[in-house]
């Protein structure tokens, strides 16, 4: 006898004492897909995938890149929306399909948890940019504001006085960079000096934090509206920084040297790894957000081709926001006069220094930057607030009928968000920058993330049944999945999954900031702790479960331990 059962068509469930709830629904089949497209196009897609492409090869780098796409990222993808969709639970209970299984929910909870922690602050500094960008007169395009120093130079005044007239000597600092470093962050020289509260941060994280909370509180009422509008407007944003982009002088220069092809670096083990981690952070798997996105499908909705729209969505906007970040890092490249490598950066280093700078060379320049932060910030507020609904979901489902009477869940809400606020004051502080890169580089690492889908493949194809999971997909979609993905789940992924991992640990560099300043050795082991907390759940998890199962040998225990606690839904459905 299964601990639950359900009417999967009205969403009334019944949990483990017999008593019954209301589980949401979409409203309507557009919100999942707006939703999973909020969630996976992010603003790793505007300012990661441009540096990666021109940095490994150009126009080859998609060759490994689709090679990882189509034998880990979309298999795993489709995987957790068909397992959420499935049992119609979030990225914890989920698991209960294969409950010896269920520290991969726990996992993916607590790097969820953490993204959802840091990623937040990108959107504070995004917000402190926007506000600016009303002034007349951009700030960080001059020298003589209190934040700047006597080093300070605009960089078209640079190429005229500081090197014309022989001055290369002396230490200059763009504007650009001073207004980041000075004035946004206000940063301190190290980790180990967190100094004061740069207030306006925080006042500008604490809206983001209010936004995102009304955008979630009602559950997928309010979310599943609210994606009509940030799930769309962005490509508009985009679009019009595109054409406008590729109409400046020098874009042709930007757009050649972000897809020219360079075949001699796909022999590199280097490609094959940011690929990888490129694909897995991109699809935003590994989280337990897309499981708690599927679960709230009906039973037989055709996920597998909403997916495939999500996935076709989700690399075409990658390739579409390098071509309009890099025609303006090629204009701004010919207009100081200097090779375009010295003006393409990654990360925080594209959307607050060299866009910004870009803007300044550009008429009109206040509009420009009011629409590149208007668009990072409803991207990013997409893809937070489709993070907290999916720890939220996972959460709630472990004790639905505590938290879906009344008014628990937006309380429950309500303090996750206040908690997530207050742990993010750490990273706006004078030595915040340095918070948040721990937080970045460890907490939700290419290496967490690959090692939770090998498991999650793992679990699917070898203890669950890669032919029973099959059969749910018939019994879901109406046909049967082509074979690809049950090599994949079995063979391909795992592999490559395992096999990018372990380059990454072996290639694993030294934190640093700015490639000058070395983190000291106790907080990379705050790092590291980051990082092996959800790994090493899977484990643990493993073997407590499997050794409290009723039995007297250890077969009877992993009988126990395997036995699926997920009912089975519309058997009665014909297998084609």
């Amino acid at each position: 006898m299964t601990e639950k059962s359900e009417n999967i068509d009205i969403g009334l469930k019944t949990d483990n004492d017999g008593k019954s709830y209301v589980r949401e629904k979409w409203a309507h089949k557009i919100e999942f897909v707006l939703s999973g497209i909020g969630f996976a196009v992010g603003l790793g897609n505007v300012w990661r995938f441009p540096y990666l492409c021109y940095k490994n090869g150009g126009g080859a780098f998609l060759i490994p890149f689709f090679v990882c796409l189509v034998t880990g990222g979309i298999p795993i993808f489709l995987l957790e929306i068909g397992l959420g969709q499935l049992t119609s639970e979030g990225g914890i209970t989920a698991w209960n399909i294969c409950p010896v299984f269920k520290g991969i929910g726990y996992a993916t909870t607590i790097v969820c948890f953490l993204l959802n922690v840091y990623y937040i602050v990108i959107l504070a500094w995004a917000g402190h940019y926007f506000y600016n960008s009303f002034n007349s007169v951009l700030p960080w395009s001059t020298c003589d504001n209190w934040w700047n120093t006597k080093n300070c130079f605009v960089p078209k005044i640079q190429l005229r006085e500081s090197f014309v007239a022989g001055n290369s000597s002396i230490r200059r600092v763009d504007s650009v960079v001073e207004y980041w470093e000075r004035r946004v962050l206000r940063i301190s020289s190290g980790v180990d000096e967190p100094g004061g509260l740069q207030w306006e941060l925080a006042l500008s994280l604490l809206i983001v934090w209010i936004l995102i909370y009304f955008c979630v509180w009602k559950g997928i009422k309010t979310s599943g509206k609210v994606v009509y509008f940030t799930a769309v407007f962005p490509y508009v944003m985009l679009t019009v920084l595109f054409f406008r982009g590729i109409t400046l002088d020098g874009a042709l220069d930007g757009i050649k040297f972000y897809l020219k092809p360079d075949f001699s670096k796909i022999t590199e083990p280097q490609v094959w790894i940011d690929a990888g981690t490129q694909i897995f952070f991109s699809y935003a798997i590994a989280l337990g957000c897309m499981i708690a996105l599927g679960s709230y499908n009906k039973f037989n909705n055709n996920f597998v081709k909403d997916c495939f729209i999500i996935a076709a969505t989700n690399t075409s906007t990658s390739l579409y926001a390098g071509f309009a970040i890099f025609s303006v890092l090629g204009y701004m490249a010919k207009e100081q006069g200097v090779p375009i490598a010295q003006v393409a950066e990654s990360g925080p280093g594209l959307v607050f220094i060299a866009y910004p700078k870009a803007v300044t060379q550009m008429p009109w320049s206040p509009v420009w930057s009011m629409s590149f932060f208007m668009m990072i910030l409803l991207i990013g507020v997409d893809s937070q607030f489709v993070g907290v609904e999916g720890f939220i979901t996972a959460v709630v489902d472990i004790f639905p009928n505590y938290f879906r009477v009344g008014k628990r869940k937006e309380k429950f809400i309500a303090y996750v968000c206040f908690f997530s606020y207050l742990i993010g004051l750490l990273m706006v502080t004078e030595g915040g920058m340095y918070v948040f890169q721990i937080f970045d580089f460890y907490a939700a690492s290419g290496m967490v993330l690959l090692c939770i889908c090998f498991f999650e493949s793992i679990c699917i194809a070898y203890f669950y049944g890669v032919d029973k999971f099959y059969d749910d997909i018939t019994r879901m979609v109406g046909y049967r999945l082509m074979p690809w993905f049950k090599y994949c789940w079995m063979y391909f992924t795992p592999v490559i999954t395992l096999g990018i991992m372990m380059f990454s640990i072996s290639s694993s560099l030294t934190l640093t900031y700015n490639r000058v300043y070395r983190y000291p050795n106790w907080a990379m082991a705050i790092g590291w702790t980051m990082a092996l907390i959800p790994i090493i759940c899977i484990p643990i998890y493993f073997v407590y479960y499997l050794f409290t199962r009723p039995g007297n040998n250890i077969n009877e225990k992993w009988k126990k331990a395997t036995e699926s606690l997920i009912p089975e839904k519309h058997n009665d459905v014909p297998i084609s």
